[in-house]
């Protein structure tokens, strides 16, 4: 090569580094009960930041899923092929435990564990976290009916990936989807036309039409369809007892913009068998415990996805020199990668701070589920609302090299906005929370006591909690307001939470960059003062 071609001023390839050292995540895991898992996640964290594992990402959404409605007969078998990527990916979650293993076990924390281990691989590649995550949050909705619980909660949780559709019965292990909406109603699930029609049985007939289907692969479905009694949950396998496949026809595979290497579909159910889970007539009651727990993958998968491009900013300007000294000596760009550490830690800590009060509300305490109740949607309205804003800035640190497909920074940024859409967009989730407020006040006693925690440690903070309480208070165009109001409580509660538990520079930094009445200006505006030092060191990828 001509020597004008030498490479010089490149970073070397983020790799060889144990993805699960971050400070926030350990002091979390610990805090919230589940230390036990360290050396686990620790052994996920060293796979996670080779760059195999890193190619195996890469693989699976370039070698997209493809639908194959026939086979070479004629025969109907609507079946999707993945990537062998795929595969490993899958296979990894699946036996360290990130689907629906937590539900089995006994220990303390395990919900904790799960979730820190969740937000460690989700950093390899976000798209394959759909179906664990279904799964993860199907078994819950399924204890609605033990006779359904009974035959496959133990395959669900099983750290079996047995991929292929065969008898569900008859396999190591199961995984499960999601098949909710329809193109009339989308959130409005209460439009569905689905009509499910009762047999002798016991059993019920589906008919009708599925605008997403999330992971249309899996074994077993949850759906929603209009039983004579009303809306009800339903639960559809993907192959009988018998072999033969259950009438469940992808119409094609949707073509996103991000999530590209997992398979939605739309499809059709045609005299579908199907078996009702909980009371007929009470489908969206029943169906609410599967949402619970995909919402809070929402928040811990915007965390890691903040995590996954805070950490290539800070390799990229570690590494990279401009006007005569490193990118991470220049006042801006501190200022810059900073701010998007605090927001990355921030999401982190509230991350495990909801996973503690699902594993708490599991195990029977009703204060720690009446928080879980309220913050999980708070949270998954904020964290996944400013993924996108953070992943962009992030990649505008590696300026043009960040907008090569080459980095793995668009195939970042892409998925960053699917989880704000995801399990209710950032309007259905604000409306929520006020529902949630209004039916169960107890919410709001919990969610408070969690804020007062902090009070008395800055007087920034505890005039923000005094006009959240003001705000809670007005009734008056609440619901115009809403946005607003959940953004004060998302805000609140990661402060009260930093405060506790980040080191003072970090805590300091986000009340008074957050809580000062300028939130939502651009990343990078930092007030003169903040130790950047110790932010930025805290956020370091290490071996």
């Amino acid at each position: 090569m001509p020597a004008t071609h030498e490479v010089f001023n490149q970073p070397t390839p983020l790799e060889d580094y144990d993805v699960a050292t971050e400070d926030a995540l350990l002091d979390g895991l610990h805090r919230e009960g589940a230390g036990w898992a360290a050396d686990e996640l620790h052994e996920l964290g060293r796979l996670a930041g080779t760059a195999r594992a890193r190619s195996w990402g890469e693989q699976a959404n370039v070698n997209e899923p493809t639908l194959r409605t026939h086979d070479r007969y004629g025969h109907r078998v609507d079946e999707v092929d993945f990537h062998p990527s795929w595969h490993v990916l899958m296979d990894t979650a699946i036996s360290h435990g990130l689907h629906a293993a937590p539900w089995v076990d006994g220990r303390a924390g395990a919900h904790v564990a799960r979730a820190a281990k969740f937000y460690t691989w989700s950093q390899v590649e976000g798209g394959h976290a759909c179906p664990v995550s279904m799964t993860y949050a199907a078994v819950p909705a399924l204890r609605h009916s033990p006779d359904l619980a009974a035959r496959f909660e133990p395959l669900l949780a099983a750290r079996n990936y047995d991929f292929g559709l065969r008898p569900p019965l008859g396999k190591d292990g199961l995984l499960a989807g999601m098949s909710m909406t329809e193109k009339q109603g989308g959130s409005d699930v209460g439009q569905n036309t689905t009509r499910a029609v009762p047999q002798a049985d016991g059993s019920y007939r589906l008919t009708g039409h599925k605008w997403f289907t999330s992971a249309p692969m899996g074994d077993v479905f949850l759906t929603l369809a209009q039983a004579p009694e009303g809306l009800t949950c339903f639960l559809v396998p993907r192959v009988l007892d018998d072999g033969s496949r259950n009438t469940l026809l992808i119409q094609r595979l949707k073509d996103k913009l991000g999530n590209r290497s997992n398979a939605s579909a739309e499809l059709e159910y045609d005299h579908t068998l199907a078996w009702p889970v909980g009371e007929p007539g009470e489908g969206v009651r029943t169906i609410i415990e599967m949402v619970n727990g995909t919402r809070l993958d929402c928040v811990i998968g915007s965390a890691a996805g903040m995590r996954a491009a805070l950490v290539q900013a800070v390799h990229h300007a570690t590494q990279r020199r401009a006007f005569g000294a490193p990118l991470l000596d220049q006042p801006l760009m501190r200022n810059v990668l900073a701010d998007l550490a605090l927001e990355s830690e921030a999401a982190t800590t509230l991350m495990t701070r909801l996973a503690g009060a699902a594993d708490r509300a599991v195990r029977g305490d009703e204060s720690e589920a009446a928080f879980r109740r309220l913050a999980v949607a708070v949270g998954k309205f904020w964290v996944t609302k400013r993924a996108p804003a953070h992943t962009a800035e992030a990649l505008e640190c590696l300026g043009g090299n960040g907008y090569v497909e080459e980095s793995p920074m668009p195939r970042l940024f892409r998925e960053s906005p699917l989880n704000s859409i995801w399990e209710g967009s950032g309007n259905v989730v604000a409306l929520d929370v006020l529902r949630a407020m209004g039916k169960r006040p107890e919410t709001v006693e919990t969610f408070l006591a969690e804020l007062e925690r902090a009070e008395g440690a800055d007087a920034r903070f505890d005039d923000a909690v005094k006009r959240l309480k003001a705000e809670l208070g007005e009734l008056d165009d609440i619901q115009f307001r809403a946005r607003g109001l959940v953004e004060s409580m998302a805000l609140a509660l990661q402060a009260s939470l930093l405060i506790r538990y980040s080191p003072t520079p970090v805590a300091e930094a986000f009340v008074a960059s957050r809580l000062g009445g300028e939130a939502g200006r651009a990343f990078g505006t930092l007030p003169r003062g903040v130790d950047t030092a110790t932010i930025i060191d805290r956020s370091r990828p290490r071996g």
